[in-house]
């Protein structure tokens, strides 16, 4: 319901985050919780491996908030490594700089697309009213972000919307 009311995405493929794609992978829990979302209402499409998760793979990653956690900031910190690597690079004499000229737009375009501080937070669901946990070493830009996603969440009654669903099950 997120992704579909919020991010626009219809019919959004749902993956479980583990170790492997096969269904029999994972710690008990993920079994069954594999067990649990391949007989829901949604467009459950497996497990799926962190490797695959910034291929675009799926739309919506379910994992443990340690898990999920995890996954979070080593995709930021792997960001700002290759974001360095690429601007040092450039950097490094003369016709490299000039070159940068050439890409310096679609390079800055990559930063932001990469940039967690543009999205505020992480969205909870499952409460009955809008939270957004913002990063802890949050910034302005990234606090002023995770209100406006609580604003998403109070425009679109996504709540709302998430209880009668289940109220539907």
């Amino acid at each position: 319901l997120y992704m579909e009311n919020i991010m626009n995405v219809e019919n959004p493929r749902v993956a479980l985050a583990n170790n492997g794609t096969e269904e029999t992978k994972g710690t008990p829990v993920v079994k069954e919780a594999y067990e649990l979302m391949k007989n829901a209402g949604y467009n459950f499409i497996g497990n799926i491996e962190g490797r695959r998760i910034p291929y675009g793979d799926a739309d919506v990653v379910v994992a443990d908030g340690f898990t999920g956690n995890l996954i979070l900031k080593t995709y930021e910190g792997v960001a700002k490594v290759l974001m360095q690597g690429i601007k040092d690079a450039f950097y490094k004499n003369a016709f490299s700089k000039l070159a940068y000229l050439g890409v310096k737009s679609g390079i800055n375009d990559m930063e932001k697309q990469y940039d967690y501080k543009q999205y505020g937070g992480a969205v909870m669901l499952g409460v009955s009213k809008p939270v957004v946990k913002a990063h802890g070493s949050a910034d302005a830009r990234c606090f002023k972000n995770a209100v406006k996603q609580a604003v998403w969440f109070l425009q679109t009654d996504l709540i709302d919307k998430i209880e009668k669903e289940l109220s539907n099950q």
